[in-house]
């Protein structure tokens, strides 16, 4: 959900809110996604800010809840059994290239073998922190469960340069 989420051209900080919502109001796996109402999903997303496509994402999400139920039985973590689960994310209404890179970011910490899976956003993040631009290099600086939260820092630094400055001006302070 968070990946479709942030896959729109909106604040990541709304969509993480609108994310929350839609799990406050109990839309918690793809069951109960789909059991919830057009019109719950687009109050659960106004509800965190996510005005601006809430109608088309409530309808991706109801569909993306049911392709998940028909085709992995609700259970999301069926999905590594595909031969290219990145392709069978792309089936998911909602999850586009971004989408799919922003999930395999995510999960590589639990699915160690996606690990390392820096994309070509946090390769950019890497360029402009002068790091290895490599995914084996960059993997090779942190342990397996915190690949994720290195290829995070990595796309906020490729995203916002004043905060890629700030990193340097703290690296050679150090």
């Amino acid at each position: 959900v968070l990946a479709i989420l942030l896959s729109a051209r909106i604040k990541a900080d709304i969509a993480v809110a609108a994310a929350r919502a839609l799990f406050d109001a109990g839309m918690r796996d793809p069951q109960s996604m789909a059991d919830a109402s057009w019109q719950q999903r687009v109050d659960a997303l106004g509800e965190g800010g996510y005005r601006r496509y809430d109608e088309r994402t409530s309808t991706m999400l109801g569909r993306g809840a049911e392709l998940l139920l028909e085709r992995y039985g609700g259970d999301l973590r069926r999905l590594r059994e595909e031969p290219d689960p990145k392709k069978a994310l792309l089936d998911i209404p909602g999850i586009g290239p971004t989408g799919a890179d922003i999930f395999l970011r995510d999960v590589q910490g639990v699915w160690p073998e996606f690990a390392p899976y820096i994309d070509r956003k946090a390769l950019d993040g890497a360029r402009r922190l002068g790091l290895p631009a490599s995914p084996e290099k960059l993997g090779g600086l942190v342990h397996g469960r915190e690949m994720p939260r290195l290829a995070d820092g990595l796309v906020h630094a490729a995203l916002d340069k004043p905060l890629a400055d700030e990193v340097l001006a703290a690296a050679k302070a150090a």
